[in-house]
């Protein structure tokens, strides 16, 4: 619906998505017969899957496909959405031909699909491997009206700060693991040493509602995310309060902000990253993992001078947010399920992250089976996070609330921003619409 594609590209990898899909699809593997030592169990079963990975992603992703055509026997097709999912699975649903199984780029569509009938639930075996392998939090985002459809397979961590390694050693400036340290500490450091700290993107309102939703996160507690995100609590709440306050000592305080507020204004992604390892004009930027695929474009080396601290810690927890891709059943198939509960479990995911560009919400996947240090770092965190990891909230509201650019909660953060000292009135404004979204 919105963002980027959620593509990977760490130390020396070249950045997904740079290649695309041909016409109806593509083969998986060519090794779809029954190896010697007997039939497998789904001999001659045909199964199409349907995602928007296209060039790397799609040819990783095949890898997996491939290594569960020669466990099964079955022979998978893969066909590419392209970014509009909503766009390609619409008329085949209404034609009454849908893939078998297709992979949604967030949780919003599977209440949606459930909705239309166009999912089945997912199998005894599937939900074994999710109970298994998946937090209750992941299985409860899958699930609509008490049926579970979907699993999380492919995650995007979003509570990173990147940072300059020079500009920290020029200016003498340290990591920091808490808000006031990064404020107080590391920031302010850097701006007296004539170094401005952050580059923001916020031409586009959804870098600052990752902002947000970190600081939240950590400030709040996973409940209160859980019921901000659901709408259960409004926005006027002292928990919300508290978060933009927090927001506002670096949003707030202009010398903190290459341009000011209205630079970041103008600022679209990836340019901040430009801004930090191209143009050498700040030293950090506060985003998502994906910001590996920009930094070669800059001249910088992933590991080296670009490099990654956590989300500090702004209260109690440590902030672990993820977006990430959502496998459904759409033909209640054999093949159909079979592939749900690979992909759902230990040995799946320790295939796909052999490949670069992949982490795994799954908490039985080894980090060691990561190819590179980065990876194994960022899967590490999910796996230390356990219970309090969450999903991207903007993503799990209304998509005129969360997920519009000029509308909803992009727009009054970017107001926000223009504005840091009205935390009431951003507020009000968010609580308006969220309100009015969260009733259609």
């Amino acid at each position: 619906m919105r963002k980027l594609p959620i593509a990977v590209a760490l130390l020396g990898v070249a950045a997904a998505a740079c290649g695309t899909s041909s016409g109806g699809g593509t083969q998986a593997g060519s090794s779809s017969a029954p190896a010697a030592g007997g039939a497998k169990p789904l001999a001659g079963v045909k199964i199409e899957v349907a995602a928007k990975w296209t060039g790397d992603e799609q040819a990783n992703f095949e890898k997996v496909l491939k290594a569960f055509e020669a466990k099964t026997g079955a022979s998978v097709t893969y066909a590419s959405t392209g970014e509009d999912t909503g766009a390609y699975l619409g008329p085949r649903i209404e034609g009454g031909n849908p893939p078998d199984v297709a992979i949604l780029p967030q949780p919003g569509l599977v209440q949606q699909y459930a909705d239309q009938g166009a999912l089945k639930p997912l199998s005894s075996q599937v939900q074994a491997q999710i109970d298994q392998n998946y937090t209750p939090y992941w299985k409860e985002l899958g699930s609509a009206k008490g049926q579970v459809y979907g699993v999380l397979v492919k995650a995007a961590h979003k509570s990173l700060i990147w940072y300059r390694q020079s500009a920290f050693d020029d200016a003498g400036a340290q990591p920091a693991t808490t808000w006031d340290d990064l404020v107080s500490k590391t920031a302010q450091t850097l701006s007296d040493s004539g170094t401005t700290p952050f580059a923001l993107c916020a031409a586009s309102g959804w870098t600052l509602t990752d902002l947000f939703e970190n600081i939240y996160l950590s400030s709040a507690g996973p409940d209160n995310y859980d019921k901000l995100s659901k709408h259960e609590i409004p926005w006027t709440d002292a928990s919300v309060t508290t978060a933009l306050q927090k927001m506002a000592q670096v949003v707030g305080k202009k010398e903190f902000i290459l341009g000011g507020p209205s630079g970041a204004l103008q600022t679209d992604f990836p340019t901040c990253v430009t801004q930090v390892y191209g143009q050498k004009k700040a030293a950090m930027v506060i985003e998502a993992d994906f910001v590996a695929a920009s930094v070669p474009q800059s001249g910088a080396k992933v590991g080296e001078e670009a490099k990654i601290m956590p989300f500090p810690k702004v209260g109690d927890t440590a902030p672990v947010i993820l977006g990430g891709d959502v496998a459904v059943v759409m033909k209640d198939s054999k093949g159909a399920q079979a592939l749900l509960e690979y992909l759902a479990s230990k040995e799946g995911g320790e295939v796909w992250a052999k490949q670069p560009g992949y982490l795994s919400p799954n908490r039985n996947v080894s980090p060691d089976n990561y190819p590179d240090d980065l990876t194994k770092q960022l899967a590490q965190t999910i796996i230390s996070a356990g219970e309090s990891v969450r999903y991207d909230m903007s993503d799990l509201a209304p998509s005129a609330f969360g997920g519009t650019d000029g509308k909803g909660e992009w727009k009054d953060l970017q107001d926000f921003l223009r504005t840091p000292t009205d935390v009431k009135g951003a507020q009000q404004k968010l609580e308006a619409d969220a309100a009015k979204a969260f009733e259609k």
